[in-house]
């Protein structure tokens, strides 16, 4: 059964430049007896202190406690590498209006630590980004984090895109220090 945090207007389709609340969020995300507590003041857009602690893991097992830049908009959890064990996602917004978003993803490694792992920037990759400018909206769907975002072609007028949307799906793969990566596993065009 997966407990899940989603502010009511965190829908994968919703409404592009829709002005977006950002509330206060301290919150218990689990999976069974495991899982993790979330807490953001959201004060500021600029930057935020995010913590994030583990929930029925070993003793051995530390909070994260960082700077964020941005805020919080939701939280979900779900089994992002398929071994068992809850991780939790964070869909982060750095402006007000919601158009620039990311996610942050925190695995259980076997519930002794927390492993982050962040959706690479789209802005740094030119097939991704042909058409971006933002108005990001974000799914968790079985496992993938799915992302949705306008295209604008040249020319176009900044709240008017005429070229469709753009759906990135993510998946968790290792990374080559032996962590955890967002990796691309499917995209695709609509009109």
């Amino acid at each position: 059964m997966k407990h899940l945090l989603v502010l009511p207007a965190c829908l994968f389709f919703m409404a592009a430049g829709a002005q977006i609340t950002f509330r206060k969020i301290d919150s218990t995300l689990k999976i069974g007896k495991a899982g993790y507590r979330v807490e953001c003041q959201n004060k500021y857009i600029l930057q935020n202190q995010l913590t994030v602690r583990p929930v029925g893991f070993t003793a051995d097992a530390r909070p994260i406690n960082f700077p964020m830049a941005g805020r919080l908009y939701g939280a979900q959890i779900d089994d992002l590498n398929g071994d068992g064990y809850p991780d939790l996602v964070l869909f982060v917004y750095t402006d007000s209006n919601a158009v620039n978003g990311t996610v942050y993803g925190f695995l259980s490694s076997e519930n002794k630590d927390i492993i982050p792992c962040i959706l690479p920037d789209i802005t740094m990759d030119g097939k991704m980004n042909a058409g971006y400018k933002g108005h990001d909206e974000f799914m968790l769907l079985e496992g993938a984090i799915l992302r949705k975002f306008p295209i604008y072609k040249p020319g176009d007028a900044k709240n008017k895109p005429t070229g469709g949307k753009r759906v990135i799906e993510y998946k968790v793969a290792r990374g080559d220090n032996g962590g955890y990566k967002f990796s691309i596993t499917n995209l695709y065009d609509t009109k």
